[in-house]
């Protein structure tokens, strides 16, 4: 089964077992997150109902990415800049596609009666 899920302004297909770099995410190295921007599901070549439907990716580790350079130049104007940026990325790794748990709701404990007085 695949997804297709949006995070940092990016869409990625996913399936169990893969492994994506995404933009930054808050959470340390083994930390278990939870994907639940997702625009398709499928399986095979049939679509299916993405309500409810979640990713669960576990976090394999914060890392840098390449260097771009940023250049600027004008003619004639003796105007040069140059700039280096390396964007932050964290790497996840797919565990599963499925519905989430619907949360149990506890139930509220009952009063005990008190005991009459007479």
């Amino acid at each position: 089964m695949f997804a297709i899920v949006r995070t940092g302004g990016k869409q990625y297909r996913v399936a169990a077992g893969d492994k994506i770099a995404v933009e930054k995410l808050s959470g340390e190295a083994g930390d278990k997150i939870s994907l639940g921007d997702v625009l398709l599901a499928g399986d095979g070549d049939k679509a299916q109902d993405v309500n409810g439907l979640t990713v669960s990716a576990e976090i394999i580790a914060q890392e840098r990415g390449e260097k771009v350079i940023v250049f600027k130049k004008r003619r004639r104007h003796n105007y040069r800049r140059k700039q280096g940026h390396r964007q932050s990325l964290t790497l996840l790794r797919i565990l599963a596609v499925g519905k989430e748990a619907a949360p149990k709701k506890a139930a509220a404990p009952k009063k005990a009666a008190a005991p009459k007085e007479d």
